[in-house]
């Protein structure tokens, strides 16, 4: 038995790669999708799917039916515990970097296990810096998921020290727009905020769904350019992504920030839905 092909679906077949020829692999050419797996579940399943069929179509790319998905989830046997990668790629063909007229997509559906992080990030907080690389203005791209993550690598290898959680990401022209693996939300006082991603960025998943259920709160809720001196005034910062759900922001560049009373009442609803792999969900 290989676990590692047991854990994997490649074009609906049990497989661990895609063809040396693969566009996602030369060009970056493709989506994909993280998810939780919590109870044998993939969560926020729904969402995710939307989003990736919105990536596929602004690419150009047959949308895979929900049906193929399904039948490889049932074929993979999903842990109690863990962490769901969906990928489709436009397949081989075209020639150099003219797409294909009538493209043979790669699907990938692969498990993965918990990732593992200090406890305390969840409760106390955690340190964040900015990174030095931007983000590059294409509305083209802008909201989806897409393969090529070139700038969130270059990002992220710009610190090693393991106590640093998360880099903040910004546009070109100075606006906050994401960290390098996870969506901020700002807690302004009065609304909670988002930052706007019409140019760049990603649309979080979890980041809507947490500012859905704030909403459901009472909270005032605006996605709106962000920028430094946005985030040193507010009553407290949060990243989210659906894996980690939320962590308070305790420092920023070194400067303590407050921590908002939004970021226990949101990890709260986390932890009663089970919808992130937050400690209190994966130990309960």
């Amino acid at each position: 038995m290989n676990a590692a092909r047991d854990a994997c679906r490649v074009n609906g077949e049990p497989g661990t790669v895609a063809g040396i020829d693969d566009r996602g692999l030369r060009y970056g050419d493709g989506v994909f999708e993280t998810l939780a797996i919590v109870g044998h579940q993939p969560q926020l399943w729904t969402r995710h799917l939307d989003r990736l069929e919105t990536g596929c179509r602004r690419l150009g790319l047959p949308v895979p039916s929900r049906g193929r998905w399904q039948a490889d989830l049932a074929a993979l046997a999903l842990p109690r515990f863990g962490t769901l990668r969906l990928t489709v790629t436009r397949g081989e063909g075209g020639r150099g970097y003219a797409p294909p007229t009538a493209p043979q997509t790669t699907t990938i559906t692969q498990c993965g296990a918990v990732p593992e992080r200090p406890d305390d990030w969840w409760q106390t907080g955690v340190a964040v810096r900015f990174c030095e690389t931007r983000l590059a203005v294409q509305p083209a791209l802008a909201g989806i998921k897409h393969l090529n993550r070139l700038e969130q690598v270059l990002a992220r290898g710009e610190w090693s020290d393991p106590g640093t959680a998360e880099g903040v990401m910004e546009a070109m022209d100075g606006r906050i727009i994401e960290a390098t693996s996870s969506n901020l939300i700002i807690d302004q006082g009065d609304h909670l905020c988002a930052p706007a991603t019409d140019d760049c960025g990603v649309d979080g998943v979890m980041q809507g769904w947490l500012l859905d259920r704030a909403a459901a709160s009472g909270a005032s809720v605006k996605r709106t350019a962000v920028r430094r001196a946005d985030l040193w005034q507010a009553r407290g910062v949060m990243l989210v992504n659906s894996l980690v759900g939320l962590w308070p922001v305790r420092t920023l560049a070194g400067h303590p920030l407050p921590r908002s009373p939004w970021a226990d009442r949101l990890q709260d609803e986390l932890v009663r839905a089970g919808t992130a792999l937050l400690p209190a969900v994966v130990r309960s």
